[in-house]
C-alpha cells in the first residue's frame, strides 16, 4: 500500500458537519425550482402526417405541429409507440411539451449537413455550430416527458469525429483567449466540432422527465445559461464518445433526481464557461440539487473543468452506483480557469469499485501552470461518502501554493481498501471526523508477558 501523504495543516477535528446548513441550503434552492407546467391542447403526431414506421421522414410533421403550439400559445405534442424518423433537428418553442408514450423512438439522421448553424457553446467557448438534434433558445416553459426514446443515431457520422475534432477545437479556443467576436466564430458544416443532442440555451422553466437517451453525437442534456429546470426520473445507454448526461452550464436553480445514468463520460458535470469568455460573462452555476441518482460510467458528479464564471451551492445526497464509475466526486480547474468554487454539499453517497472516491485538483491536464487565473476553491463539506475499493486513492486534494484549497471537511468517510489513502496538498486546515481507509482498527491489544516486551 502506497504511503499516505498527510501535510502538515490537516487538523483532526471530531465534528459532525453543518447537517442544518446543508438542509437549509437544499430547501432553498427547491422552493425556487418549479419546471415547466403543460398548457393548451394536445395534438397526435400523426395528424400532422408522421408515420412511425422508421422510414418516413417525420421532421415536416413535427415541424407543422411545433408551429401550431407556437401559433396557439401553447400545446402538448403526444407522440404514439412506433419509431419517428427525423432528418434534421426539432427547434422548440415556448409553452410546448412533447409527451413520447412507452415504445415511441424519436430516431435522428445524422447526417451532418441536415443540421444547420445555430448559437451554441462548445466545451464553454460560445460560438457557431451544427443545431443540436433537438434545440430551444431562449424560451419558457418547455418540458420532453413521457417513457419513449430519444435516439441520436450518431454511430456512424459524430461518433468518429473526435481525432479529426481537434484542429477546430484548438481553433475555437485560440478564439476565447483572443477575444475573437462570436459572431466570427463559425463552425458546422466542413469543420468537426460535434453537436449536442438536446440543448436547450437562454431557456427557464424547463422539464425533462421519464425518457431515455442513447447513441448521442456528443454530450446528451446540454442546459446552457437556463433557470428552473427538472431533469427527473431518466434513463441512458449513452456510451458514444462525449456523451456526458447531464451538463448544467452558468445555469440556477437545477434539481437532478432519481436518474439512472450510464454513460460514456460524466454523468453530471456541472460547468460555467472556458477561460477569457467565462471570466467575462462571470455567469454562475449555481443552486443545484442531486439526489436519489445511480451513477455509471466515467465520472459521477463533475464540477469543471470549465468553471470560469464559479459554481456554489450544489448538494448531492443519497446516490448511489449502478456500476463501475472511475471517479465519484471530481473537482477539476487549473490556472487557465479562474473563478471559484464553493458551498458544496456532498451527503450519503455511495460507490462500489472506483479508481478515485473523491478528487479537488487545481491542476488538471497540467494546463495553465504558468497563468494567473487561479481558482478560489473553499467551503467544500462532505458528510457520509463510501466505496468499496479505491484502486488509485480514496480521498485527494490539490491545490496550489498560490491558491490553497480552505475550509474542507470530510466526516463518516469508509472505504474498504484504497491504494492511496489521503493525499493532501496545499490544503491548509483540512477538518477530518470518523474516517476510516482500510480494515477498521479494533481495540488495542493488551500488554503480552513481560518476557516479550523485551525480546529482540
Amino acid at each position: 500500500m502506497k504511503r499516505i501523504l498527510l501535510l502538515l495543516s490537516v487538523v483532526l477535528n471530531l465534528l459532525p458537519l453543518n447537517a442544518t446548513g446543508h438542509t437549509a441550503l437544499r430547501d432553498s434552492i427547491l422552493s425556487n425550482i418549479h419546471g415547466a407546467t403543460p398548457v393548451g391542447k394536445s395534438y397526435d403526431i400523426t395528424r400532422f402526417g408522421a408515420k412511425g414506421d422508421g422510414i418516413k421522414d417525420c421532421l415536416p410533421a413535427f415541424s407543422k405541429a411545433i408551429a401550431r403550439v407556437a401559433k396557439d400559445g401553447g400545446g402538448i405534442i403526444t407522440v404514439p409507440a412506433g419509431t419517428w424518423y427525423l432528418r434534421g433537428p426539432l427547434h422548440l418553442v415556448s409553452n410546448l411539451c412533447i409527451n413520447l408514450a412507452d415504445g415511441a423512438t424519436l430516431k435522428f439522421d445524422p447526417s451532418p449537413e441536415l443540421y444547420p448553424t445555430v448559437a451554441t457553446s462548445w466545451e464553454g467557448t460560445p460560438l457557431f455550430n451544427h443545431s443540436p438534434m433537438i434545440y430551444g433558445y431562449e424560451l419558457e416553459n418547455v418540458a420532453i416527458t413521457g417513457q419513449g426514446t430519444i435516439d441520436g443515431n450518431a454511430m456512424s457520422t459524430f461518433a468518429t469525429w473526435r481525432a479529426r475534432q481537434i484542429p477546430d477545437r484548438d481553433l475555437s479556443r485560440e478564439m476565447n483567449h483572443t477575444r475573437v467576436p462570436v459572431a466570427e466564430r463559425r463552425f458546422g458544416l466542413g469543420h468537426y466540432l460535434r453537436p449536442h443532442l438536446l440543448q436547450l440555451y437562454r431557456c427557464r422553466r424547463i422539464t425533462i422527465e421519464g425518457v431515455k437517451i442513447i447513441n448521442s453525437p456528443f454530450w446528451c442534456i446540454h442546459l446552457l445559461e437556463c433557470n428552473d429546470a427538472i431533469c427527473r426520473a431518466l434513463s441512458y445507454d449513452a456510451k458514444l464518445v462525449n456523451n456526458d448526461g447531464i451538463d448544467p452550464e452558468s445555469s440556477s436553480n437545477i434539481l437532478i433526481e432519481d436518474v439512472n445514468f450510464d454513460n460514456g463520460d460524466d454523468n453530471i458535470a456541472i460547468k460555467a464557461g472556458r477561460d477569457h469568455d467565462g471570466r467575462e460573462t462571470a455567469s454562475p452555476c449555481q443552486n443545484i440539487v442531486i439526489r436519489r441518482c445511480h451513477f455509471k460510467g466515467l465520472h459521477a458528479v463533475v464540477i469543471g473543468s470549465e468553471m470560469s464564471g464559479g459554481v456554489r451551492n450544489v448538494v448531492i445526497e443519497d446516490c448511489d452506483y449502478a456500476g463501475y464509475c472511475k471517479r465519484g466526486i471530481y473537482v477539476k480547474t487549473n490556472p487557465d480557469r479562474g473563478g471559484f468554487i464553493n458551498n458544496i454539499f456532498v451527503s450519503n453517497c455511495r460507490f462500489g469499485d472506483v479508481e478515485d472516491l473523491f478528487f479537488i485538483t487545481s491542476r488538471y491536464a497540467g494546463e495553465g501552470l504558468d497563468n494567473t487565473h487561479f481558482t478560489t476553491i473553499s467551503d467544500i463539506h462532505v458528510d457520509g461518502l463510501s466505496c468499496a475499493k479505491a484502486s488509485g486513492a480514496a480521498l485527494v486534494l490539490q491545490g496550489t501554493p498560490q491558491r490553497p484549497l480552505s475550509n474542507i471537511s470530510f466526516d463518516n468517510i469508509y472505504v474498504e481498501s484504497a491504494v492511496t489513502g489521503i493525499s493532501f496538498t496545499d490544503a491548509p486546515g483540512v477538518k477530518m471526523g470518523r474516517c476510516v481507509i482500510g480494515p477498521s482498527a479494533g481495540t488495542p491489544t493488551l500488554v503480552t508477558p513481560a518476557d516479550k516486551i523485551f525480546e529482540r
